[in-house]
């Protein structure tokens, strides 16, 4: 533990110098920004900007990163209460109370209660992700072959399984891109796999440009098609700090807070719907424990039905980063393509991780703690610009994010065809939310696919090709197990969120 505590202070004296600061609040802003945008969420802003990887120095994009995610989650709930449009899916709860307070002149209390929320289960989850994290990487140096192979596995099957509303559709997104993984020269024997012919696939397909292609091109093509016309009416929050929140706001507030982050943070470190899921669970128990007339405020306005759920989101999205640092497993889609970025430099996520890289990752959770601070900043007295943010014309948005996409794929090769492919993979994301088909099983599918090609080999060649292998580790075996049980637990907490909307 005294280990620990020297490592996070050798982390906040990397993390404090005016560089990494500079890169910390980048990504926090453009986080809140488009956190703030509906249609563009986090994880098509981190797909945008992976190909800066190829410049930057590993820590310094891992931080912008990391501030990207965690400010998405906070600025969600902006656009959410005063346009009643959740900027991304795990703010689509907030939008429920929240948007009633605002019309009911109460935007900046919602506001507040949300910012605040959202830096207090912050806060409690990355002191959480920095006590629990290194104790479970040690756990994890033990693991072989066949239970790292059971993980994966479990991941596919939770994420394929619970993201979206379908199981089918979510299990053919998963397979799509478990295809698109294996695309390529395969590695033991050297032989080509679906290229076609096509020499530039030899390689590969990038996952930078699954990614870019899914969230980037596919959910601007998305959005475009179903943007409305005339302009974007908002409602207006009245400024200043006296009317942010009152004291009976504080009392309804806190509970909820902490109620949130005991819910929050261990459903962000399990594949089981990451922060959505979080929120609709949050709200439920806020709901089922108003009394009297608080009870009756619940669809009309209820300031735990935003404090509960925005606190929920944020610890939800440091628990991720619990199974993505120390198991190298990605729970939702921004997660997946975070752990693209440590593999472009050459940096697997996993038990190691600690040991290898210690100063980077002791600097990149000193970050979270630095962007928490930034965000709080960013999102109360400052809201006025997030407003305005709002009535940025849809066209030029969407037209720049296809443009910088376009230019970040070609700039990895210097090769037309990776447009090419981009192109063709976008609009295969377009289908996909056209037709309802979740896109993150499929770009969690393209990363960890090649992983779990090599864990099942290695452990097949330890055995001999003895099948029996896989699942007699007692590890792999519980893993099994307990697959079946989040599946079963996931399901139902689908059922009654779908209930709830």
């Amino acid at each position: 533990m005294i280990d620990n505590f020297e490592a996070l202070l050798a982390g906040f004296a990397t993390a404090i110098q005016p560089e990494y600061l500079l890169y910390a609040f980048f990504g926090v802003l453009v986080g809140t920004a488009v956190g703030v945008l509906p249609g563009i969420g986090p994880a098509m802003t981190v797909a945008l900007l992976l190909p800066i990887t190829y410049t930057l120095e590993p820590a310094a994009a891992l931080i912008v990163f990391a501030g990207i995610y965690y400010g998405g989650m906070y600025g969600g709930s902006t656009t959410s209460i005063l346009l009643n449009t959740p900027g991304e899916s795990a703010s689509i709860v907030t939008a429920l109370e929240g948007n009633k307070m605002a019309k009911k002149g109460r935007g900046a209390s919602a506001l507040a209660t949300a910012a605040i929320g959202s830096f207090v289960a912050a806060g409690v989850a990355t002191v959480g992700l920095t006590l629990i994290a290194p104790i479970l990487a040690r756990w994890a140096v033990t693991l072989g072959p066949p239970d790292y192979f059971a993980l994966m596995i479990v991941a596919f099957m939770t994420v394929g399984a619970l993201m979206g509303n379908s199981v089918s559709r979510g299990m053919l997104s998963l397979a799509l891109g478990l295809f698109l993984g294996i695309v390529g020269t395969e590695v033991l024997t050297g032989q080509q796999r679906f290229t076609g012919g096509v020499p530039v696939l030899a390689d590969g397909i990038d996952v930078v440009l699954i990614a870019v292609g899914l969230f980037a091109v596919g959910e601007s093509l998305y959005v475009a098609s179903r943007m409305r016309s005339g302009g974007v009416h908002v409602i207006p929050v009245t400024k200043g700090w006296r009317n942010w929140m009152s004291k009976e706001d504080w009392q309804r507030s806190w509970k909820p807070w902490l109620r949130g982050t005991a819910i929050g943070f261990p459903i962000g470190t399990i594949p089981a719907g990451g922060a959505d899921v979080a929120t609709f669970l949050s709200y439920a128990a806020e709901k089922r424990m108003a009394k009297g007339k608080r009870k009756s405020e619940f669809g009309n306005g209820a300031i735990e039905g935003v404090a509960g759920p925005e606190a929920a989101n944020n610890a939800a999205a440091a628990g991720v980063l619990v199974p993505l640092l120390t198991l190298g497993l990605p729970t939702t889609a921004t997660a997946a393509i975070i752990l693209s970025a440590f593999q472009s430099y050459g940096i697997q996520p996993g038990p190691l991780l600690f040991e290898n890289q210690s100063a980077l990752v002791w600097a990149l959770i000193a970050s979270l703690y630095i962007g928490n601070i930034m965000l709080l900043v960013l999102n109360l007295p400052l809201v006025g610009i997030w407003v305005k943010v709002l009535q940025v014309p849809r066209p030029y948005l969407y037209a720049g994010i296809l443009l910088f996409a376009a230019l970040g794929s070609y700039a990895m090769n210097f090769n037309y065809l990776d447009v090419l492919i981009l192109l063709a993979i976008g609009i295969l994301g377009f289908l996909m939310r056209r037709f309802g088909y979740p896109v993150a099983p499929m770009v969690i599918g393209g990363i960890l696919g090649p992983m779990a090609e090599t864990q099942l080999r290695k452990t097949l060649a330890i055995s001999q090709g003895d099948l029996s292998a896989l699942v007699t580790s007692p590890f792999a075996a519980i893993a099994y197990v307990s697959l079946i049980l989040i599946v079963m637990v996931g399901l139902w907490l689908k059922r009654r969120q779908t209930r709830l909307e």
